[in-house]
């Protein structure tokens, strides 16, 4: 198999490397280098921005707003966004919600909601994980009962990612509690400002906000507001969770992150000269670097093997990439804390101002490197993924 890029897709690579150097605010390009959060305006800004340029939504099919690329050229893009970088567009509505109303949804659910994801006219947040029911998802008790013309759910929902921001969730609920757990799911999608939905915040360990619990109680949604047919919701939501995992490995960020690894070891020493010159640290650092490069040729082979397995159904090696590639985020992250040793301050105690220009630039690799424990957790645990490994592709 010839991994190698043709011209055209380098010449794609090149158009796509200028668009993010002419169009990314230098200040949000500055926040995401540094590994500080980003406000809601700023993510906003930069997805209209893509949107406008007809890349927000670019693995949609065309008549609802995709690009029409190949695989390979869906892979350039993430690739260079993820290393200039840029704000990857909203996971919720773009890679999540918005492939399962385009392919399971009506028509006027198409035409209503389809295009105010593509310009984030609505933020989307993802009601699945509840306490209790995070691995075991089909396991969950938030509950819809029809009335009438409306659903009335009840129930809770943790680690809502960002739902402090968003105007819609997409939910699933048991709408059959005497079927078969994954039987009796269904897929319904509503409003944040509905009656009834309390959003609370969990701090997270490295200080953030960034995930909530969200409680229902007797929210009225309209009957109209399920996707697909009712009771299908757990089909609904691997079919989601395939699309979440294939994107996953983020190969982007752990280059760029292993630059600027390389960048601040020639600047910091240790022992009177550049913590670059130790053998020891140059060892991890080259072994992450191989991990890296055998990761992204695994990449590259799953992007070339796309389509074989069916239509919208993910390659089930994906989840090797899932593994690797959180692993490899954590180890960038632990390479980081060993450069800065006692400077990695846990929060940003140094200020954003740049009154202190030799400590802000460490500010944020503790916080990152705490919150980066939870990348082999999300998505399906990489104990899931082991398990997905040895029945769909070694066949145990």
């Amino acid at each position: 198999m010839d991994l190698a890029f043709t011209k055209e897709e380098q010449a794609f690579r090149e158009e796509v490397r200028q668009f993010f150097r002419d169009n990314v605010p230098p200040d949000t390009r500055r926040k995401l280098v540094e590994g500080r959060r980003l406000s809601k305006d700023e993510m906003v800004t930069w997805w209209r921005i893509l949107n406008k340029k007809g890349w927000g939504v670019s693995h949609w099919p065309t008549q609802y707003g995709g690009t029409g690329w190949t695989s390979v050229q869906h892979y350039i893009f993430n690739e260079e966004l993820q290393s200039y970088p840029a704000p990857q567009p909203l996971a919720f509505g773009v890679s999540m919600v918005g492939p399962v109303i385009y392919t399971f949804g009506n028509e006027e659910q198409k035409k209503k909601y389809l295009p105010r994801i593509a310009n984030v006219d609505d933020w989307w947040c993802q009601g699945f994980s509840e306490p209790g029911s995070g691995s075991d998802l089909a396991s969950l008790k938030t509950k819809a009962e029809r009335k009438g013309d409306k659903w009335i759910i009840n129930g809770q929902k943790t680690w809502t990612t960002l739902a402090q921001h968003a105007d819609m969730i997409f939910c699933l609920c048991r709408t059959d509690a005497s079927a078969k757990k994954q039987m009796g799911i269904s897929f319904i999608v509503f409003s944040m400002k509905s009656k009834g939905v309390t959003v609370r915040p969990i701090q997270t360990i490295d200080g953030g906000h960034e995930v909530n619990e969200v409680f229902f109680d007797d929210v009225e949604v309209p009957i109209e507001n399920l996707i697909g047919e009712e009771n299908k919701g757990w089909d609904y939501a691997k079919f989601l969770l395939g699309n979440e995992r294939t994107g996953i490995a983020r190969v982007g960020v752990s280059k760029e992150r292993l630059r600027r690894i390389k960048e601040l070891a020639g600047k910091v020493e240790s022992g009177g000269k550049p913590i670059i010159q130790d053998s020891a640290f140059r060892d991890k650092l080259a072994a992450c670097e191989i991990e890296l490069k055998a990761l992204e040729l695994t990449q590259l082979r799953v992007v070339a093997d796309e389509g074989k397995h069916g239509k919208g159904k993910p390659n089930p090696a994906s989840s090797v990439l899932k593994i690797k590639g959180s692993e490899i985020q954590q180890t960038t992250t632990e390479l980081l804390m060993e450069v800065i040793g006692p400077f990695a301050a846990p929060y940003d105690v140094h200020g954003d101002d740049g009154s202190n220009e030799a400590m802000d630039w460490t500010a944020q690799i503790a916080p990152s490197y705490f919150n980066n424990r939870k990348v082999s957790i999300y998505g399906g645990s990489n104990e899931i993924q082991r398990n997905i490994i040895a029945k769909a592709v070694l066949g145990l």
